[in-house]
């Protein structure tokens, strides 16, 4: 899907590149597979209080089901339509299946209106098909990666995300992740073939700040340039560090300090991310 450029006709076209419509068949969603508007929260919880800084307003925007499970075992579906998600990065595929039934999932990079998906030990290795690690051949890029077996896809969803099977050992596979993470799941957990779709996102540019507004994003405030009572860094006449290491609102170390709590699956994880 190719990157649309603009004349500078006005200070925001000069540097705006969005994504082109080129690959979407269908501007309208399925009303059978829309839940009501997104409730926003503008970063605050129950009681009011902001817990994550920046964010507030933007489009109205209205959720689309996805089949992230992939269980329609055996049961073909054509795909109907390629459609645009204001939800995610990826775009989705509409699948008509034999029964009657429509589903949206994710669309993988290659796949097209007409083409027949999937899911089960029988299918073929083609981008959209859905089936356990264990039928998977090694080297296959895969995404929509399940974390247990049976609770739907939770890895490797965004656009242009892959993830690459690189071995099977007892019953765990070894999945490079596109972080670089060498890390172990289970064979009975299900993948979709294929790369995400949309390749391109990562190259469009807002172009203005108003575009980053329609997206629920507010202006990000520099720790230096804010009130002492605000941030540990704030404050003082001019610019000035303090002679402090950067550290967030509440003090901790934002370079190099390590967070990560110790969880359960860290001993599934044989390779850490490239830093």
């Amino acid at each position: 899907m190719p990157i649309k450029k603009f004349k500078p006709v006005t200070a925001g076209r000069r540097h705006m590149e969005i994504l082109s419509s080129e690959g979407i068949t269908k501007s309208t969603p399925e009303k059978s597979l829309l839940c009501g508007a997104i409730k926003r929260s503008g970063g605050r919880n129950n009681s009011g209080r902001t817990t994550a800084r920046f964010i507030g307003g933007g489009h109205a925007r209205r959720y689309r089901v996805v089949d992230f499970k992939r269980d329609k075992i055996g049961i073909p579906g054509r795909v109907a339509a390629i459609e645009y998600d204001p939800n995610r990065s990826a775009r989705l595929a509409l699948i008509f299946y034999a029964d009657g039934e429509k589903r949206y999932i994710l669309c993988p990079n290659l796949l097209k209106v007409g083409d027949t998906v999937l899911a089960g030990k029988g299918a073929d290795i083609q981008p959209g098909n859905s089936m356990k690690l264990a039928d998977i051949p090694v080297g296959t890029n895969v995404h929509n990666l399940e974390v247990m077996p049976g609770r739907g896809g939770k890895l490797v969803r965004s656009a242009g995300a892959t993830a690459q099977l690189m071995a099977k050992e007892g019953k765990y596979a070894y999945l490079r992740m596109p972080s670089g993470e060498l890390r172990l799941i289970l064979l009975e957990c299900t993948a979709t073939i294929g790369q995400v779709g949309n390749l391109e996102h990562e190259n469009a540019m807002a172009g203005k700040a108003g575009r980053t507004r329609w997206l629920g994003k507010r202006p990000h405030v520099r720790a230096m340039v804010q009130n002492p009572c605000d941030h540990p860094m704030g404050g003082g006449e001019g610019r000035s560090k303090s002679n402090t290491h950067p550290v967030s609102p509440w003090g901790t170390p934002a370079k190099g300090y390590r967070t990560r709590k110790k969880k359960p699956t860290d001993r599934l994880i044989i390779r850490r991310r490239a830093k």
